[in-house]
């Protein structure tokens, strides 16, 4: 078992019977990554909070810091002199992770103008392409707008991974993993999605960026 999914194991034994879906979550988003993909994320509340915490694990170091190469530095230098020099130092690489619904102008359009239950569904439409992934995260499994999604997500021939509570809801049916952790209660399975993900961003960051 990777050393993450032990650790949490140890810190966590309720997440025991969930780790083999944030294994499989962790390999189809590194077949994404490695292919040049992108990871769209969705939530409502609380859980678009934990989708814009997921984002930000990704797209700079989380564990460790991610150095660019050293060619990747030269190059900074050799293009901007001094300030290139100091760039290439502070930059460091990722992962790419959108958040769907930051798009205020598009969301309230949406809303006011088709349906409110498309504001996740309609950016996907647009930037969602075949290989891609959807984390789609929703405490009852039942968010509208976040199923809608889901089903821009098989559309678009894209993965879908699930981050619910104990049911899953429509989510389940939705996704090709669904990580349903061992709670019920909004704020409990929020509490429990926090070291999953954590958990998932670790394994992504080790596969992606070794020491």
């Amino acid at each position: 078992m990777n050393t993450h999914l032990s650790e949490l194991c140890q810190r966590l034994p309720q997440l025991q019977d969930v780790t083999p879906d944030i294994s499989a979550a962790a390999n189809l988003c590194s077949a994404t990554f490695a292919a040049g993909g992108t990871l769209y994320l969705c939530g409502n509340g609380g859980s678009r909070s934990d989708a814009d915490h997921i984002a930000g694990e990704l797209m700079k170091g989380f564990l460790r810091r991610r150095a660019l190469a050293p060619a990747e530095r030269r190059r900074c230098s050799e293009r901007f002199g001094a300030e290139g020099e100091a760039l290439g130092r502070s930059l460091q690489g990722g992962l790419r992770a959108i958040v769907l619904g930051a798009e205020s102008a598009l969301t309230t359009a949406v809303s006011n103008d088709t349906d409110p239950d498309l504001i996740f569904a309609q950016p996907l439409y647009v930037l969602g392409r075949p290989g891609d992934v959807l984390l789609a995260l929703s405490t009852s499994g039942n968010a509208r707008n976040v199923a809608m999604a889901c089903r821009v997500a098989a559309l678009r021939d894209m993965s879908v991974i699930a981050l619910t509570g104990r049911s899953g809801g429509q989510l389940r049916e939705l996704a090709q993993v669904c990580i349903r952790v061992p709670a019920e209660k909004t704020f409990l399975v929020q509490e429990l999605h926090l070291p999953v993900y954590h958990c998932l961003c670790a394994m992504l960051e080790e596969t992606f960026f070794p020491d």
